[in-house]
């Protein structure tokens, strides 16, 4: 099993990347977060790496931290998601914001993630529940019912999850969801 690659950034082709290691090229396959994160071609990287071994093909994935790569390991072993999908759910949301959206049960989330659909997103929820959050060490931010959704709301009227939980800070604590949002979007204008 290849666990990590340390080489030159010698290609960028996305979602494809080339790491030079001792002259040998490594083609890896990274999720859309990873490839933002990596330096100007010809730079040193360090990638966590996740091999896989069909009949027909080695394949490797790589990505920036061990948490990303803990997720992917955790998104294809659902039934019916594949590497390709797992990249996608990765480029699309972060590992906080995925372990978030299984903690709050939110679907909506996952399906703005091109090719996922609603049955496809409430698979993920299931068989992610529980999973996520222990084995990544991440405690993603708990929302009660009310508040989520009040946050629901706000991302649908397009305010960035950071926005929209930082004006549920804002929030007190029994506001009910109509109160919560006008308040919510109050504190947002701001």
């Amino acid at each position: 099993m290849i666990g990590r690659l340390t080489g030159t950034l010698v290609e960028k082709t996305p979602p494809t990347i080339c790491v030079d290691v001792n002259g040998v090229g490594y083609e890896i396959d990274v999720p859309m977060s990873t490839l933002y994160a990596l330096p100007e071609l010809g730079a040193r990287v360090s990638l966590h790496t996740h091999l896989t071994v069909r009949e027909d093909a080695h394949l490797l994935y790589g990505f920036a931290t061990p948490a990303e790569r803990a997720t992917f390991r955790q998104l294809v072993k659902v039934s019916g998601i594949g590497a390709r999908t797992a990249l996608s759910v990765l480029s699309g949301l972060s590992v906080a914001d995925l372990a978030q959206a299984v903690t709050l049960q939110e679907s909506g989330r996952l399906t703005r993630v091109p090719g996922i659909g609603k049955k496809t997103a409430e698979r993920l929820l299931l068989e992610l529940r529980g999973k996520l959050g222990a084995d990544l060490g991440n405690s993603p931010q708990q929302v009660p019912d009310s508040q989520s959704d009040i946050l629901n709301a706000l991302l649908a009227l397009g305010y960035s999850e950071k926005e929209s939980l930082s004006a549920l800070k804002t929030l007190p604590a029994d506001a009910g969801v109509s109160d919560g949002i006008r308040l919510a979007l109050k504190a947002l204008v701001r």
